[in-house]
């Protein structure tokens, strides 16, 4: 079999938000029956703030398998993205490696998409105001992702650079249509919205649970590895806590493990798995005050469907 190396602009092109969405759900849903085949992600802590990882698994017996190699710099390290690497498929019939694509475009999609998937099971279903704290790649992505899953009516941007955040308000305003407003604090967007998306490179807190309204739905996205917090313990102790994948929560899900190590919150804290609540098999919200969170940590899943959907599809287009 012919080694495909499928880049970004590939990538975008063949999968949009609304099949990725699509494809998370299912992969999530697969992840909690057990189905996949996966091993934990290893991390590798190279210079300050910088990690190389790898991360293993199988779509389940018989199906596509492969790994993500990645490493993560911070911005301004010299590269367009904080997440570079590759994601390599194998053919699950003669076991070939049959393709190489970027990591860091499926990592910008997948991630938007999983939190659009949480949003879409966990926010109240009138949910239309959207805070972003960051306002980086993932920032954007999420925008385009959860506007998928909710009628968003306005869009409140903190981010520390006020120059910054003020040229992604106007990026974003133009290209989605939607009123969107560069705020002072992370308090002042967090107070109005319904829906918060934490995309930060924070190493300590910047979401504070006193700020947050009830019925709000926050997806924690900026952190991947035990370490660096977005949100207070107050908030942890707070929320009804859904995990994308519940032992790597409880074992790296830096918010969760600072809110355990104060004695406030134990295991049992993280209710379910998100692909649990898409089966109902654990409810998400049960009422209309209940202030929902998401931790996302990623999965190899996600990337293994995203990839694999990406090479199909490259391939019919070539015959």
């Amino acid at each position: 079999m012919q080694l495909r190396v499928i880049d970004s602009i590939l990538i975008r092109l063949h999968l949009g938000y609304p099949a990725c969405i699509a494809l998370v759900r299912e992969a999530m849903q697969s992840l909690s029956r057990g189905k996949p085949i996966h091993a934990p992600r290893q991390i590798l802590p190279l210079r300050t703030g910088q990690a190389f990882g790898v991360m293993p698994g199988a779509m389940g017996l018989g199906e596509v398998f492969g790994a993500k190699l990645v490493s993560v710099f911070p911005p301004g390290a010299g590269a367009h993205s904080s997440h570079q690497g590759v994601v390599v498929l194998f053919d699950p019939d003669s076991g070939a490696p049959v393709a190489i694509l970027d990591a860091g475009e499926i990592t910008r999609i997948r991630t938007a998409a999983a939190s659009a998937v949480a949003t879409a099971a966990l926010a109240r279903a009138e949910a239309s105001q959207l805070a972003i704290l960051g306002y980086g790649e993932q920032a954007r992505a999420h925008i385009a992702a959860i506007k998928e899953v909710r009628p968003l009516s306005r869009i409140l941007v903190w981010g520390r650079d006020r120059e910054r955040r003020e040229r992604f308000v106007a990026e974003v305003a133009e290209s989605s249509g939607i009123a969107c407003i560069a705020v002072d604090s992370a308090q002042a967007a967090a107070s109005e919205a319904d829906i918060i998306c934490t995309t930060t490179s924070a190493s300590e807190p910047i979401l504070e649970g006193a700020w947050v309204r009830p019925g709000t739905h926050v997806n924690i996205v900026g952190s991947s590895h035990a370490g660096p917090a977005e949100i207070d313990v107050a908030l942890v102790v707070a929320s009804r806590f859904v995990a994308d994948h519940r032992a790597s929560v409880l074992r790296q899900g830096a918010e969760f493990l600072r809110a355990k190590a104060a004695g406030r919150v134990d295991d049992d804290h993280v209710v379910a798995e998100i692909g649990q609540v898409l089966l109902d098999e654990v409810p998400g919200r049960s009422n209309d005050e209940q202030i929902t969170v998401y931790k996302s940590l990623g999965h190899i899943v996600q990337d293994l469907c995203s990839a694999w959907h990406v090479y199909q599809a490259v391939m019919r287009h070539d015959r």
